[in-house]
């Protein structure tokens, strides 16, 4: 990890709350962006990269825990909170809609770091599971449609037979159907398979009704 795979953006109002927190991360070998108000942040570029959010609660244009509810359906950084003024109706607002922390000033920093690496380390977590999902979704959308067919029939349990008999097809051509999803899905065994259907949302099928025998 080097400084320049993360960043920590910083909001608050008071200038001197600002650079400390920029000095503290630099000593930590950390790069920061500091902002003034939440609509200076929200129109900043900012860059692809693992990050952390340092929040005040009290903002000049709009209060932290707003602007935490605003962009909780868009891709933003995890979140630690800062305030002068806090209340556990507060904290539990901001933790339950997923801060990292709630930090009321005077923290220490040995707090605030931890907070930070936390956070730091969860928005990388997300971003690796969301990088695997974007593969997955690309390798399904290579299947044909009759094996996307297959596919949900072969992860609910069915045996070669009854997926074969619910498609109509031969029990010789869905064992070359489910071998071509196998391989196209890179799944290394059925759990496997079925691990991926879940991530990718796939109905599973429950249908046990017979069908014809033919290709």
């Amino acid at each position: 990890m080097t400084p320049h795979d993360q960043m920590v953006f910083i909001v608050d109002d008071d200038v001197r709350i600002r650079e400390a927190l920029g000095e503290l991360l630099e000593s930590h070998g950390m790069r920061a962006v500091a902002f003034g108000s939440a609509g200076d942040y929200v129109l900043a570029d900012k860059p692809d990269v693992p990050a952390c959010l340092i929040l005040d609660v009290e903002l000049p244009d709009i209060n932290g825990l707003d602007l935490q509810k605003q962009i909780a359906e868009g891709d933003h950084p995890p979140i630690v909170f800062i305030t002068g003024h806090g209340d556990i109706p507060s904290s539990v607002r901001a933790i339950k809609h997923g801060a990292v922390d709630f930090l009321t000033k005077p923290f220490s920093d040995t707090d605030l770091m931890v907070a930070i690496r936390a956070a730091i380390a969860q928005d990388r977590e997300r971003r690796s599971e969301r990088a695997e999902l974007t593969v997955l979704r690309q390798r399904y959308r290579e299947l044909t449609q009759r094996e996307r067919e297959v596919l949900p029939l072969v992860v609910s349990g069915l045996l070669n037979k009854q997926a074969a008999a619910e498609l109509g097809i031969s029990e010789v051509t869905l064992q070359i159907h489910r071998r071509n999803v196998m391989q196209k899905m890179v799944a290394a065994s059925l759990a496997d398979l079925v691990r991926m259907a879940e991530r990718l949302e796939i109905p599973i099928s429950h249908s046990r009704r017979t069908g014809g025998n033919g290709v």
